[in-house]
């Protein structure tokens, strides 16, 4: 063959290699959490605001998804570094509640790769710090610089027991520690610095931007719309706007008979608890009455738009306190407010401690 006739061979045969690598490089981009990865996300940003009521929903799914029960265990052991032991222990003993259910069920999970339980590596430091190295793909100084200098102790613990001890155990990939990570710091307030810092490692263990996206959409499911966005000012996405436009804001004047005072407030009670907490609709249910008059009860109720409020009225808990205190209710007025500050609304609640 001539070298006139071989040339369009050599281009083509380029041009074949560079659009393969380049839908390669898109697809990697565009690769989505696969639903074991969404239910890790999940379970870990649950564990780390403590909301056991649906972790154990999560923890439920996640296993119907195909995680492993040590993989799962191993998320929740991991997870006392980054949100405490306390929310770790409770996390765990929910998740052995949950096994026990589903054994009682006739539901035989899969326990998966075994848990590595001793490390036998004679310089545990050293292996950790080997470890963060690999992760951060940066050269990790011996102490780590600032906290390390100041307080070689925890400098310790960091390296010999989480990277050594903990990661060691290859139930987990470094990739779906990651995950767990950024999703419990995606919950926290207050430690942006670190969760920049693991944005960066979970895009070294090959994270994309757009798994990273799906997270943010992922923690605005399971806590809120303003921890969804600490994600996504780091990866540079557009922020979700905090307040909707129609949000719902209502004061409900009540007069209660006064016989039945103690009844209702119990009830009433137990429904704005129950709402708060198992309505991801309802921002709040503040009940209040006056003191100077006790049987006069006011309720600020927020709901975060029109169909939240309509979910409400239908939920089971709101179905049994209108039942219930019918005959209690002397006189009911409901008032439609409009807010003058949503900006600042959304930092109201938060301001409790």
């Amino acid at each position: 063959m001539s070298k006139n006739k071989f040339l369009p061979w050599i281009i083509l045969f380029v041009l074949t290699l560079s659009i393969t690598k380049m839908n390669a490089q898109e697809n990697k981009t565009n690769q989505n959490l696969n639903a074991k990865e969404q239910s890790l996300v999940k379970i870990s940003s649950l564990t780390a605001t403590g909301n056991l009521e649906i972790l154990k929903v999560q923890l439920n799914a996640g296993l119907d998804s195909g995680l492993m029960i040590n993989e799962i265990k191993e998320a929740l052991v991991q997870l006392y570094a980054y949100c405490g032991f306390p929310r770790s222990l409770n996390a765990i003993n929910t998740f052995k509640t949950v096994l026990d259910e589903r054994k009682s069920k006739g539901i035989n999970d899969i326990e998966g790769k075994k848990i590595i339980i001793e490390n036998n590596v004679a310089d545990r430091y050293e292996q950790g710090r080997k470890t963060l190295e690999e992760l951060t793909k940066t050269p990790q100084s011996k102490p780590a610089p600032v906290f390390g200098e100041f307080a070689p102790r925890i400098d310790a613990f960091l390296k010999e027991h989480l990277f050594a001890d903990i990661f060691v155990s290859d139930v987990l990939t470094y990739q779906q520690r990651e995950l767990v990570t950024i999703s419990a710091l995606a919950s926290l307030d207050g430690v942006e610095g670190q969760l920049q810092s693991h944005i960066n490692i979970g895009k070294n263990t090959g994270i994309t931007e757009n798994q990273l996206g799906q997270l943010a959409d992922l923690i605005q499911e399971s806590v809120s719309k303003t921890q969804a966005n600490t994600v996504r000012k780091i990866i540079g996405e557009p922020l979700v706007q905090i307040i909707e436009n129609d949000m719902m804001v209502r004061i409900s004047e009540i007069e209660i008979v006064p016989e039945f005072l103690k009844e209702y407030n119990s009830i009433l009670k137990e429904e704005a608890s129950t709402s708060v907490k198992s309505e991801k609709g309802v921002v709040a249910i503040f009940p209040m009455y006056q003191k100077e008059n006790p049987a006069q009860v006011r309720i600020v109720e927020i709901y975060a738009d029109k169909e939240a409020y309509q979910f409400h009225l239908q939920t089971p808990h709101f179905l049994k306190y209108k039942s219930s205190t019918l005959k209690m209710v002397k006189s009911l007025r409901l008032i439609d407010m409009e807010s003058l500050d949503k900006e600042t609304m959304s930092t109201i609640f938060g301001k409790i401690n």
